[in-house]
């Protein structure tokens, strides 16, 4: 602590001294104290900004990587074309196909069985029953029963019916359709699409009546059309499918028939390659950011002192972890390594990668599936994804273990600490800080006083013995 120096001036001249000036220098040295606590605060806060910065682009690392980890990301994604999209359309190609090139002759179109009833009018009254795959359905008394002793408060409409129809399960959808008259019908479509869709429908016990009238007359629902298979080959081998909408002739690929024109459709199949190419570029770049953060903090600062995290034992083990993890070895596969995708290390020896897209290429070419495994979890042995996926989770900000979490828990306790310190100093200077004032204040009165002291004792003097110093002194 710095010493403080007080000008009192003559000791008799009543001059005194300057209290807050002095209080002030007094308060100065007590809080020279709190300048090393001040200052490791400072590189704390330091600290936290490189490490917040490390955990972001650790996060930014983990998201390109899941990517490739997805079991729905880019890996599991295949391209495929129709060479005529007027006759069979390609809609999906997943993971499970396999890349290459079949030919699809289309014959018959699927064909869902449908019915529909003479015209009946929208205010017309239904009455009687009708039976649907054996199921009942009672009109009467201006409800719907159900059968089961419930009943739709409803007028017993058309539009009733068709609702009720819908809110069950009779094996079709109904809809009222009006034609270009304005004259309305029952339709009912099978919900099972092909020939084995087809519904026992028995309108014999329906009646309608219309709108003012008093005489019912019978309701026909009759069928429209009659459900079929699609009949097409792939490769030569003829197949049928209930639907227009093909998922299992080709394994992996979702087709969509449209026209039975008996000519031969290429389907073409081919691995996404370049979004693979992309993804993986993407996921070199964000592992070189977080490289290139933890050599950045291997040096000097600009000002020439060392970065905050210099020497940090946490900066040692993502360092050391991140590198095992780029050359692990998966233990089975064709693919067992990053090399074998193009991805090696850096000329430059700064433990960043690099990407040889044309090895990867044929990687992708050559063993897809293998590419996949090593990326993705499968149950029998560790991915190169399934064990850096873990390792970024043991370093970066995940609770609880993770080192980037962990290093910035522990900063944070000791800044509480040391501001619990300064708080607690400046608290104590601040008592010390009112009792100083309050004593020097009282003694630069007492010098402010010495001179009238002094007069005083002299005019007390001058009166006992008549001797006046003024006059001869």
């Amino acid at each position: 602590m710095g010493n403080v120096g007080l000008s009192f001036g003559s000791p008799t001249g009543g001059q005194g001294f300057d209290v807050a000036s002095t209080v002030s220098q007094i308060v100065t040295n007590l809080q020279a104290v709190e300048t090393p606590w001040k200052n490791q605060i400072t590189t704390l806060q330091s600290q936290d900004t490189a490490l917040t910065g490390i955990g972001t682009d650790l996060s930014a690392l983990s998201t390109t990587l899941q990517s490739l980890t997805d079991f729905e990301g880019v890996l599991s994604q295949k391209e495929g074309s129709s060479s005529d999209d007027s006759v069979i359309a390609l809609t999906n190609a997943t993971a499970a196909a396999v890349a290459g090139t079949h030919s699809v002759v289309v014959t018959q179109l699927a064909k869902t069985f449908s019915y529909s009833s003479g015209t009946i009018h929208a205010s017309d009254t239904l009455s009687g029953a009708l039976t649907i795959d054996g199921q009942t359905i009672t009109m009467s008394d201006g409800t719907v029963s159900d059968g089961n002793g419930g009943v739709i408060p409803q007028n017993d409409t058309l539009e009733t019916l068709a609702n009720y129809i819908n809110s069950g399960s009779f094996g079709v959808q109904a809809s009222v359709v009006t034609d270009s008259s304005g004259n309305t019908q029952l339709a009912l479509v099978s919900t099972t699409s092909g020939a084995a869709g087809a519904v026992t429908i028995d309108s014999s016990q329906l009646s309608d009546t219309p709108s003012g009238s008093t005489t019912a007359s019978g309701v026909t629902i009759s069928q429209a059309q009659k459900g079929q298979d699609a009949q097409f080959s792939v490769d030569g081998i003829s197949t049928t499918n209930a639907s227009n909408t093909v998922t299992t002739a080709i394994p992996g690929v979702t087709m969509q028939l449209l026209d039975n024109s008996g000519t031969a459709v290429q389907i073409e199949i081919t691995n996404n390659n370049s979004q693979v190419e992309s993804t993986l570029s993407s996921f070199v770049t964000a592992y070189n950011k977080v490289i290139g953060d933890l050599n950045a903090q291997e040096g000097n600062a600009t000002s020439g002192s060392a970065n905050p995290l210099y020497g940090s034992a946490t900066m040692a083990l993502l360092q050391e972890s991140l590198q095992l993890a780029a050359n692990f070895t998966q233990s089975s596969g064709a693919v067992t390594t990053l090399a074998q995708l193009g991805v090696t290390a850096s000329t430059s020896d700064d433990g960043t990668l690099t990407l040889d897209t044309g090895t990867l290429d044929s990687a992708l070419n050559s063993n897809y599936q293998d590419v996949m495994n090593f990326f993705q979890t499968n149950g029998s042995y560790t991915s190169f994804g399934e064990n850096l996926t873990n390792v970024l989770n043991s370093v970066g900000n995940s609770a609880p273990n993770g080192a980037i979490y962990l290093a910035l828990q522990q900063d944070a306790t000791q800044e509480t600490a040391l501001n619990a310190n300064i708080s607690n100093q400046e608290a104590l200077i601040d008592t010390e800080k009112t009792q100083l004032t309050t004593e020097l204040n009282q003694a630069n009165f007492t010098l402010q006083e010495i001179p009238q002291q002094i007069q005083y004792v002299n005019e007390i003097y001058s009166a006992i013995t008549g001797y006046n110093q003024n006059q001869n002194g």
